[in-house]
């Protein structure tokens, strides 16, 4: 709108209260509205901005500056937000610098409570963030509701340098929300495969960053999880990993009582294209704490469509009797899917496993939590190894 009459803009606009009105849209959305009490009517949703919101959300750098020159206010508030949030959000960088040039708020909030370093949210708000920091930005502040920091709010984005800025101006490394939720946790949380593998980068790139400057690895939100706890949920091998070697608690307990090798069963299914099984693996070769064996036929039912999984978990044991019961666990498409790891994993019912097997379950205990390091040192061959480190095999012996 304001791109075209930008002519009668110039021409106009001589009394700087004009620059300042509040302008009201009508949108397409609608939205229940109470009249009185007890009668609701259905309108159009109706937004409130300002010629210099409109021009910092679009980008319009040259109608900024005449509007600003002209007498516009650069903190004026409408619909809720001020210029520099409408900047910010969008990412465009010249007009959020010219709003600071003129006395912007960079710590000012929005309705909902949210600072302009709130809202750069994406790798193309970097230089409006460093802007905001130049000119005196709150890198601590939080989110009126959640007390989300800027800190935890790039973590939670997968953004290392938005990170890597704060952290620089001082930023809280273990500040919690009000949810207990710290930037480590956050990122873990958010981390997803299927969101593409460069955001999922971003979000391992800021774990890296976030342990690098000393933020604490097993601190647990509110409901007692941990950051290991969400990178197992969401099978994140390399987040796993990464933790693990910063010394997380494996054997954490949330308020569900569950541990981090329990939330990656409880997926394995869901998300079995990213591999559960490496991250089991993993989780039983540093040490954790195995199901409960009375608790395997239920685990064996959650997870039968991912036999990886069940071979390297059924592995971990000395002995599990199998029983009939197990059979009839397992749905038939499923059977018929992966017969020949089923069949050899039903033909243990009621009989001892291998000499071979009990030889690695009895290095495995030598071993306990450090099965990872010191089984790769061993003199014997690789295979070998691959089995003491429970490699899955595609059967049982």
């Amino acid at each position: 709108m304001l791109r075209h009459h930008w002519r009668d803009i110039q021409d106009g606009f001589s009394d700087p209260a004009e620059l300042n009105k509040i302008l009201v849209f009508q949108s397409d959305e609608l939205r229940w509205t109470a009249q009185k009490r007890g009668l609701w009517s259905l309108e159009y949703k109706q937004e409130l901005t300002s010629p210099l919101c409109i021009a910092a959300a679009q980008g319009f750098t040259d109608c900024l500056l005449y509007l600003l020159e002209h007498g516009a206010h650069p903190n004026l508030s409408a619909g809720g937000k001020a210029s520099l949030h409408e900047a910010c959000s969008n990412g465009n960088t010249e007009c959020a610098e010219l709003l600071l040039e003129h006395g912007a708020n960079p710590n000012q909030l929005t309705e909902d409570g949210l600072a302009p370093l709130h809202l750069c949210r994406t790798p193309q708000s970097l230089r409006c963030a460093k802007a905001l920091v130049r000119h005196g930005a709150n890198v601590d502040l939080p989110t009126e509701e959640e007390e989300d920091t800027p800190l935890l709010i790039a973590a939670r984005h997968g953004l290392p340098h938005h990170a890597q800025l704060f952290l620089r101006y001082g930023a809280n490394i273990n500040h919690t929300s009000s949810s207990g939720e710290t930037a480590l946790g956050a990122a873990c949380l958010e981390a997803q495969q299927q969101l593409g593998e460069d955001q999922n980068e971003g979000h391992l790139q800021v774990c890296r960053l976030l342990l690098s400057y000393g933020a604490s690895v097993n601190l647990a939100d509110n409901e007692h999880r941990t950051p290991l706890h969400k990178a197992a949920r969401n099978v994140q091998i390399s987040l796993v990993q990464l933790l693990l070697d910063h010394g997380a608690d494996i054997n954490a307990i949330d308020y569900n009582g569950c541990s981090p090798l329990s939330n990656v069963l409880q997926n394995a299914i869901l998300r079995q294209e990213w591999q559960p099984d490496i991250v089991v693996q993993t989780l039983l070769n540093h040490g954790s704490i195995k199901v409960w064996p009375q608790a395997l036929l239920k685990v064996l039912a959650a997870c039968a469509a991912a036999p990886k999984t069940v071979e390297i978990l059924f592995n971990s044991y000395t002995l599990v009797p199998v029983t009939y019961k197990w059979v009839e666990a397992i749905p038939e498409d499923i059977f018929k899917l992966h017969r020949s790891f089923y069949d050899s994993l039903f033909a243990l019912e009621y009989k001892p496993r291998s000499l071979q097997h009990l030889c690695r379950s009895a290095l495995r205990k030598v071993f306990g939590k450090y099965c990872y390091l010191f089984i790769p040192r061993l003199p014997v061959p690789k295979m070998l190894q691959d089995y003491l480190l429970l490699k899955p095999e595609g059967y049982i012996n």
